[in-house]
C-alpha cells in the first residue's frame, strides 16, 4: 500500500496570505513556460499565451496587489479572461484589480446564486469565520500597506460576463481551455479548468482546501451541506481526464498521472465508505452520535483529516438525508433548549461546586467532553463560577493537545481564550 500523499504536504496552518515577492513557474519535471503560480490564502494562477493572459482565481481583495505585481513581472499582456473555479471570497476577491477593460469574467452558472447567498448572510458568516482567519488577515492587510503601498483594495463581488452550465471551451493564443462543472466541490458553482494539450487541470478547492484530506461536507463556520455522492461524481469527472498535473487551491501542484489517479481513487473510496456506512447505520436505526463515534476509515482508505473530519461528515451525511430532527427528544421540535433547565439541575445537584467537582472527575478520568457538558450546566446557572471555568479550560486544552485539524484547533483556541477572559473579567461567583 502506498504512503498517502497528505503526510508529506503542508497543512491548514501553513496557508498564509500572499507575500511572496514573485510568481513561481509551474513544473512537473518539465517546465510549463506559460503557467505561473502566486500563492496566498488561495492560489492564483497565470497562463500566458501569445494573444494575452488568463488568470485563474484572484485571492482575497487585500492580496490582489501582490498577485498583480507578481503576474505583471512575468508578462505585461492584457488579461483576456479571469476564470473562477468557485465563488468563495478567497478566490474572487481580487477580480476588480486584476481585470482589464475588456476582460471576460467566466464562472459556472451557479455563481450568481452563490454570491447572493454570501451577501444574504455576510454578517453571520463573517462572525462565524473570524476565529480562524481574523488575525492572519489583519496582519496581512498591514503588511500589504507597508510593502506594497497605497490603499488596500476592497473585496470584489464580481459579476461574471460569461457563464455556462456543464461544459464550455475556448482557445487563446494557441492554448486550448476547457471548463467543466464540478458541483460536488465546496460550492455549487465549482468548476475545473482543463488544458488538454498540456494535460494540466486547475481544480481550485474541489478536493478540499488540503489535497489528500477528507472533504468538509459541512463547515463549522457555516455553509450549505455538500453531498457526498455529488462530490464523488465531480471527482470522477477529473479522474476521467487522466491529468498529469493538478494545480490545486492551496500549496504546491500534484504531479504524475499514476500518483494523481491513486490519490483520487483513495479519496473516492474513503468518501464512498463513510457515506455507505452512515446510510447503513441510519437504516439500522443507529443514533447519529454512535455513528460519529464508531465509523472509522479502513487502513487502505487512509486520508488526512486536517481540514474536514470523518465524524463531522457522518453527521453531515445523516442530516443531508434526514434533516435536523433526530427523533431523540420531543424538545427538538420546540424553541426551548436544554440550557433552559441548567439552573434547575445545578440546584438539584446541590450547587455549582458539586457540578464542577463532577466535571473535574470526568476530566481526570479522560472524558473531557463530558466535563465540558457538566461545566456548561454549572456556568449556565452561575456564569462566573471559577471551578467550572477552570474545568472547562482544562478540558478544552486536553482536546487541543490531541487535535490535528485546522478548524477544530482554531475553535478550541478561541474557546480557551474566551474562557480565560471570563476568568479575568468577571468577579468570582461561587466558591469553586
Amino acid at each position: 500500500m502506498s504512503v498517502p500523499l497528505y503526510r508529506s504536504r503542508p497543512g491548514g496552518f501553513d496557508i498564509k496570505p500572499a507575500s511572496r515577492p514573485e510568481a513561481l513557474r509551474v513544473h512537473d519535471g518539465r517546465v510549463h513556460d506559460g503557467i505561473w503560480l502566486s500563492e496566498g490564502l488561495s492560489n492564483a494562477y497565470l497562463v500566458v499565451t501569445r494573444a494575452g493572459r488568463v488568470v485563474i482565481n484572484t485571492g482575497m481583495g487585500f492580496e490582489a496587489p501582490v498577485h498583480k505585481r507578481n503576474f505583471d513581472a512575468v508578462d505585461g499582456g492584457p488579461v483576456r479572461y479571469i476564470l473562477l473555479t468557485q465563488g468563495h471570497v478567497d478566490h474572487v476577491g481580487g477580480v476588480d484589480l486584476l481585470r482589464g477593460p475588456d476582460t471576460e469574467i467566466v464562472a459556472q452558472a451557479g455563481n450568481p446564486a452563490h454570491q447572493a447567498d454570501d451577501a444574504r448572510i455576510a454578517r453571520f458568516r463573517a462572525a462565524r469565520s473570524g476565529f480562524a482567519f481574523a488575525r492572519a488577515i489583519g496582519e496581512a492587510a498591514r503588511t500589504m500597506r507597508e510593502k506594497i503601498g497605497g490603499p488596500v483594495p476592497t473585496q470584489s463581488v464580481p459579476e461574471p460576463t460569461i457563464t455556462f452550465e456543464d461544459r464550455t471551451r475556448f482557445e487563446l493564443g494557441g492554448v486550448r481551455f476547457e471548463l467543466l462543472a464540478t458541483p460536488g466541490g465546496e460550492t455549487a458553482d465549482s468548476m475545473v479548468v482543463w488544458l488538454p494539450d498540456e494535460r494540466v487541470c486547475f481544480t481550485g478547492n474541489l478536493f478540499s482546501a488540503l489535497f489528500g484530506h477528507f472533504p468538509n461536507l459541512v463547515t463549522i463556520r457555516g455553509d450549505r451541506y455538500r453531498e457526498a455522492l455529488r462530490f464523488i461524481e465531480s471527482l470522477e469527472r477529473v479522474l476521467a481526464l487522466e491529468p498529469e498535473l493538478l494545480l490545486v487551491g492551496h500549496h504546491q501542484p500534484v504531479s504524475g498521472s499514476s500518483l494523481i489517479r491513486s490519490e483520487l481513487e483513495r479519496l473516492r473510496g474513503a468518501v464512498q465508505y463513510v457515506h455507505d456506512e452512515t446510510v447503513r447505520g441510519m437504516n439500522a436505526g443507529t443514533d447519529v452520535h454512535e455513528l460519529m463515534r464508531d465509523i472509522r476509515l479502513p487502513r487502505e482508505l487512509e486520508v488526512g483529516q486536517g481540514y474536514g473530519k470523518v465524524s463531522w461528515s457522518v453527521r453531515a451525511i445523516w442530516e443531508t438525508y434526514a434533516g435536523w430532527f433526530h427523533h431523540r427528544s420531543t424538545t427538538e421540535l420546540y424553541p426551548v433548549p436544554a440550557s433552559s433547565v441548567h439552573g434547575d439541575l445545578v440546584e438539584l445537584a446541590g450547587g455549582p461546586d458539586a457540578v464542577a467537582k463532577r466535571a473535574r472527575e470526568k476530566l481526570d478520568a479522560g472524558a473531557p467532553l463530558e466535563a465540558i457538558h457538566l461545566a456548561e450546566v454549572a456556568l449556565g446557572a452561575v456564569p462566573g463560577h471559577r471551578g467550572s471555568l477552570g474545568a472547562s479550560i482544562d478540558a478544552h486544552e486536553q482536546l487541543l493537545a490531541e487535535s490535528e485539524n485546522f478548524w477544530e484547533t482554531s475553535w478550541l483556541r478561541k474557546q480557551v481564550g474566551e474562557l480565560r477572559s471570563l476568568v479575568e473579567s468577571r468577579p468570582e461567583e461561587g466558591a469553586g
